[in-house]
């Protein structure tokens, strides 16, 4: 008899993975410091580079674009591991609001005001709302394919496709949430809409 998923841990994070991890983030912190007092336009990489004191081929190594500094994060890895830790029996939409829910609710202060920084600026920015629709089609597959190993279907299933691409909705519509509300807490609205999601959308 295999092991319940639950009980399969991730192996642990060896010390140049945390390194790397807080190289990432004193360069993204730099950066969205500098958006906060110049404005993101004016902003250039060069002078994201000196903040954080890189060099700039580590800074392209971990940002290959100005946009990535605001659209990326660590939490979709970190998302997918807490799916695959839900036990086997959960249902996939249960499963992945416990993920949501798991992930989003061990932000520290910090990491909150950073997410919500973040999010306005990709309301603000036309740029960095455009490259959010190509980051959203790979959120949907990286999904697809998370579903897809629960329930023993292909990732191009059709109901599998349709969950994923139902869960990015959800995450639209906390996005338009918190640009009507840039002080709102992302943990529980997140979970708010996944809990509709689950309920089949009744109104």
């Amino acid at each position: 008899m295999s092991p319940r998923t639950s009980e399969i841990k991730p192996p642990p994070v060896g010390l140049r993975e945390r390194k790397k991890a807080r190289t990432r983030a004193t360069i993204q912190s730099h950066a969205l410091r500098l958006f906060r007092e110049q404005g993101y336009d004016a902003t250039r990489i060069e002078q994201i580079i000196d903040a954080a004191e890189v060099s700039e081929t580590t800074f392209f190594r971990y940002f290959p674009t100005k946009e990535a500094l605001v659209l990326s994060d660590d939490y979709d890895p970190e998302l997918v591991a807490a799916y695959r830790a839900q036990p086997a029996e959960v249902p996939p939409i249960q499963a992945l609001r416990s993920a949501f829910r798991e992930v989003f609710g061990s932000l520290d202060a910090q990491q909150r005001a950073e997410q919500r920084e973040r999010i306005a600026l990709i309301q603000a920015v036309p740029a960095l709302r455009a490259s959010m629709l190509g980051q959203f089609a790979e959120a949907m597959n990286l999904l697809g394919d998370a579903v897809a190993e629960r329930t023993g279907r292909r990732p191009d299933d059709f109901a599998v496709r349709t969950l994923a691409g139902a869960l990015v909705g959800v995450m639209m519509a906390v996005l338009a949430a918190m640009a009507d509300d840039p002080q709102a807490d992302v943990a529980p609205l997140v979970d708010r809409a996944i809990g509709q999601l689950e309920s089949g959308l009744s109104l």
